[in-house]
């Protein structure tokens, strides 16, 4: 009987185990020092922030695409997750500020799930709390919960001043039945000039009242209300809108619905989601992929 087909021992896929383990080692530790000669150019080129959300989301969607095999997609993506946050943490110290008056379970396990341990977790009672530490921070990011509940009021008119922190992106970014830390958050860091992504572009709505064929009339323009709350003696709507629906769209959109006088203001943007739900990869709002250009250097 030849070497070649001779059955494989335990000893023998151990050993192999313990190669693969030990280059995966070895390549997390070349990553590091390549992030390192990052760090520098960085510095030699006046800086820059470390958070790339174009390019997370490219990241992502090329793990998905190839990913096949006995390992489940779940600890793929928590694997790769951590790697970047990680990775931007060595880059730039940052804390991950939590609204939990929701709950603290279910945020701090989509916070570890997506950050890891490194990063440091702060929780706050309400989203304008994490607003606010974002605000008074040096680069640290918010989460809160795409549906708050009446009870967090329209907290996204906080974001609304053009140096206010904005939106970034949308987690999990990948998106499918079961997922493990499945509640949709909205990323929330202070104004990335450029960097940002803008597959899909939030806005701030303020009106007089709510109006019945609103949800149509926006639905028509490829939008949809993400959250609505009582606003003083009016109305305050958070949009999201694909890349083909601008605030002058948005505009006559609400005029359309019967809105007199709407005003509107950008509060941030985001990565289109990686749909697998239906068994298929979509983006959410119809948006088409991104050109090279919008895409961000690596990190």
């Amino acid at each position: 009987m030849t070497s070649s087909s001779r059955r494989e021992t335990l000893a023998d896929l151990r050993i192999e185990i313990d190669r693969i383990d030990a280059d995966l080692h070895r390549l997390l530790m070349e990553r590091g020092e390549i992030i390192h000669r990052l760090i520098e150019a960085k510095a030699r080129q006046g800086g820059g922030s470390a958070f790339r959300p174009g390019r997370e989301a490219d990241m992502m969607r090329g793990l998905v695409s190839r990913h096949e095999g006995l390992l489940p997609l779940d600890t793929v993506e928590s694997i790769w997750r951590i790697i970047i946050s990680t990775f931007t943490f060595v880059q730039a110290n940052y804390s991950v500020h939590a609204d939990i008056s929701g709950g603290d379970a279910a945020m701090r396990d989509c916070c570890r799930f997506h950050f890891g341990f490194t990063v440091p977790y702060v929780v706050h009672l309400g989203a304008a709390s994490v607003i606010d530490a974002v605000a008074n921070s040096s680069g640290d990011l918010g989460m809160v919960r795409v549906e708050g509940g009446a009870a967090s009021g329209p907290w996204w008119r906080k974001l609304i001043d053009p140096r206010a922190p904005k939106i970034i992106a949308r987690l999990p970014f990948v998106e499918r039945p079961d997922h493990p830390a499945g509640m949709p958050l909205f990323v929330i860091a202070q104004p990335l000039a450029e960097a940002a992504v803008r597959d899909v572009v939030l806005y701030a709505v303020t009106l007089e009242r709510w109006l019945d064929n609103l949800p149509s009339s926006l639905g028509a323009l490829g939008a949809e209300i993400v959250g609505n709350a009582a606003d003083g003696f009016g109305l305050s709507l958070l949009v999201a809108t694909n890349r083909g629906g601008g605030p002058e769209a948005l505009r006559q959109a609400l005029i359309s619905a019967g809105a007199t006088e709407p005003r509107i203001a950008e509060i941030g943007s985001h990565a289109a989601r990686f749909d697998m739900s239906e068994g298929q990869h979509c983006l959410d709002c119809g948006a088409a992929s991104r050109d090279q250009s919008d895409r961000g250097e690596a990190a």
